[in-house]
């Protein structure tokens, strides 16, 4: 119980930084109309484990040489960026569908395979620049140096599994069979929305970074 009030914290920062509208909010929500269920929960997956990502490098130091090193971030803010870019070019070019059979609608269109759903929600999650500085942040600000490494380690897995339920949570109620026919009849609206949700979010990337290097 020693701990107990710095892991109430740290829920508290966390849920809020997941809950907040962002890339892999973005993805989730397109692939749960899109693809449906299982794809979007392979991607919930995959983004909690890019969580084990951030931790692992904060743990280490590593997140604190990407920090303070700014080549190295430079270089990982416009590898998010483009990144976030590609994704975003496939939900800006969707096109509606030619016909809709409504008494025979079946919106699942080619999912992607269970693994590439994974790696799509782990690069998401582990190339997201905010998602970098959000954890240096965490582990050199809000937890204490002197919490032990095993402490620390709980702290991570507690944020990727929790990460993981909060986007498995909200991919199983966009995917309900109801839910998911009503928003899929329109769903290249959608596409495009969350494929300018990416580029915008591309775009900042890109905009703070020329700006920080003039």
């Amino acid at each position: 119980m020693a701990y107990l009030d710095e892991f109430l914290l740290i829920a508290a920062v966390h849920f809020l930084a997941v809950a907040s509208p962002g890339p892999d909010f973005a993805v989730i929500v397109r692939n749960s109309v899109c693809y449906g269920r299982k794809t979007a929960l392979y991607t919930s997956v995959g983004i909690g484990t890019g969580i084990f990502l951030h931790v692992t490098y904060s743990l280490v130091g590593i997140g604190l040489l990407i920090a303070s090193e700014p080549n190295l971030l430079l270089a990982l803010k416009w590898l998010a960026a483009a990144y976030f870019a590609y994704i975003a070019y496939f939900g800006l070019t969707a096109k509606a569908p030619a016909q809709i059979d409504n008494e025979n609608f079946n919106p699942e269109q080619n999912p992607p395979s269970a693994r590439k759903a994974f790696i799509n929600g782990f690069l998401v999650n582990g190339l997201n620049i905010k998602a970098t500085l959000f954890f240096v942040s965490l582990f050199a600000m809000v937890i204490s140096p002197d919490t032990p490494l095993m402490v620390k380690s709980a702290y991570g897995l507690y944020m990727a599994i929790a990460t993981t339920i909060w986007f498995a949570s909200l991919s199983y109620m966009l995917s309900h069979q109801r839910i998911r026919q009503n928003l899929q009849r329109k769903g290249y609206w959608l596409d495009r929305v969350m494929g300018a949700v990416l580029l915008i979010l591309a775009l900042e990337i890109v905009w703070s970074t020329l700006s920080n290097a003039g």
